[in-house]
């Protein structure tokens, strides 16, 4: 869903903010900047949070804490939508390393293959999905669009089904 939802956001939110707002392209250009620039904070930051809260803990973060301002986001007026997306950028990527990370404690020993599979697959079915939202965007509206991409989020809860790692390298060092 985080895929899905930043490539969407970057593929199509110059169109939105010129449709939406009357913005010309060089300020839609301006506001996907700091959208994407807020994203590679995000990720620089996210790995020492991780480090310190651990990586559920920024995983849960990222899905939590983004979700008022994704939700807001289609119904915000130019000046919002500019500090919203910022936000979002800033929260949501802030999971990446930690995902990462993560996963490669699930799989030890297959660090390249946990790699592979999250920048490829992950990345490529964000990919797919923006371009799916796209086909969408020509048959409903930018509007609608963005309406709809408001609860990709929400898809991220599905960690609640991820296990707790302190709980298993705890058991794993007693047996």
């Amino acid at each position: 869903s985080k895929n899905a939802y930043i490539a969407s956001l970057a593929s199509y939110y110059t169109f939105y903010s010129m449709h939406k707002f009357g913005v010309s392209v060089q300020m839609s250009q301006v506001m996907l900047f700091l959208f994407l620039g807020a994203s590679a904070l995000g990720i620089l930051l996210g790995g020492p949070f991780g480090d310190r809260y651990g990586q559920k803990a920024m995983i849960w973060f990222s899905i939590v804490g983004v979700l008022p301002f994704t939700l807001a986001l289609p119904y915000a007026n130019l000046e919002w939508t500019m500090v919203l997306t910022v936000l979002i950028g800033l929260i949501l990527s802030s999971a990446f390393s930690n995902i990462v990370v993560f996963a490669q404690e699930l799989v030890p020993g297959r660090v390249g293959m946990i790699a592979g599979i999250f920048f490829g697959f992950a990345f490529g079915m964000g990919g797919i999905a923006a371009a799916v939202l796209g086909i969408v965007a020509d048959m409903k509206g930018i509007d609608f669009v963005f309406q709809i991409c408001s609860y990709l989020p929400f898809l991220g809860l599905l960690t609640v089904f991820l296990p707790n790692m302190k709980e298993a390298r705890k058991a794993q060092a007693a047996a």
